[in-house]
C-alpha cells in the first residue's frame, strides 16, 4: 500500500526549465562573488567540479564535505571563507532567480490534501545545494520545511541522483519500504532511478528533462495536472 510520496523540486514542483535556471543562478551568483576578487571563469569551473563530485559521491562523506574539498582544491583553502557568504546569498539575492518560473504556481493545496489523507511527504531534491537554498526555492511555490517529513540537502546526504543509493538512504532514514513509496520527478534518469530500489514512479512531463531522449513509455507519466488528478484520487490511509 502506498504510504509515502517523494517529490523532486526543480522542474517538477517548480515550473521551470533547468537550463534557464542554471544560467540565471550562475549569473546572479557571480554578480555577488566576482566583486570580491574571484575570477568568474575559475569560479564557475570550481562550482561545476564540486557539483560533479557530489553526483559521484560514494557515500564516505557528506555531499557538503565532498563539495568543499573539491572546491577548495580548485580555488585554494581560503575559498572556505565563502561558505558563510554563500549562505547569505541563498537567503537573499538567490530569491531573484525565481524570475525563471514559467508560471506562478501554488503547490500548498496539493501538499495539504495529501497530508490530510495521511501520506508521508519527502522532498527528494538532488542534494547538491545547502538546505537554505532548498528552502528559498520551496517558497517560490508556497511551500516550507514543515510541509515535508524529510528534505534532502547537501548537508544530510551522502549520495546523489541518479545513484539508487540516494533513494535507499532516504528509505533508511524514514524507516520505509520501497513498495510503499512513489517518486515523482521530471527526469527519467535521475528521478526514475528510484524504481531500481523497488519504488513506484510518476514522470511529470511539463518540463521534462531528458537530454538523452530516453524512452518514457515504461514509466507512469503525464502532465502536472494529470499528476494532481492521480494523487487526489488516492485513498485516505491510517496515519502512523
Amino acid at each position: 500500500m502506498l504510504t509515502t510520496i517523494l517529490f523532486d523540486l526543480d522542474g517538477t514542483l517548480l515550473p521551470f526549465v533547468q537550463d534557464e535556471f542554471i544560467q540565471t543562478y550562475f549569473e546572479t551568483l557571480l554578480h555577488r562573488l566576482v566583486p570580491m576578487g574571484y575570477d568568474g571563469e575559475k569560479l564557475t569551473k570550481a562550482l561545476w567540479k564540486g557539483t560533479g563530485a557530489m553526483i559521484r559521491n560514494d557515500g564516505q562523506f557528506t555531499n557538503r564535505q565532498v563539495f568543499w574539498e573539491i572546491f577548495t582544491q580548485a580555488l585554494g583553502v581560503q575559498a572556505l571563507a565563502l561558505e558563510s557568504n554563500l549562505e547569505d546569498f541563498y537567503q537573499n539575492e538567490f530569491d531573484a532567480v525565481r524570475k525563471v518560473l514559467r508560471c506562478q504556481a501554488d503547490r500548498r493545496p496539493l501538499v495539504e490534501k495529501l497530508r490530510k489523507k495521511g501520506y508521508s511527504l519527502i522532498l527528494a531534491t538532488n542534494p547538491v545545494f545547502p538546505a537554505v537554498a532548498v528552502e528559498t526555492r520551496m517558497r517560490w511555490v508556497g511551500l516550507c520545511t514543515q510541509d515535508f517529513d524529510y528534505i534532502t540537502s547537501y548537508e544530510n546526504s551522502r549520495h546523489s541522483k541518479p545513484n539508487p543509493a540516494y533513494f535507499q538512504d532516504i528509505l533508511t532514514h524514514i524507516g520505509g519500504q520501497p513498495g510503499e513509496c512513489l517518486m515523482v520527478g521530471n527526469n527519467p534518469v535521475d528521478d526514475m532511478s528510484a524504481l531500481e530500489t523497488g519504488m513506484e514512479g510518476f514522470l511529470v512531463t511539463d518540463y521534462l528533462e531528458n537530454p538523452e531522449n530516453r524512452p518514457i513509455d515504461g514509466f507512469r507519466h503525464g502532465t502536472f495536472q494529470e499528476l494532481e488528478a492521480f494523487l487526489e484520487a488516492l485513498p485516505e490511509i491510517q496515519k502512523r
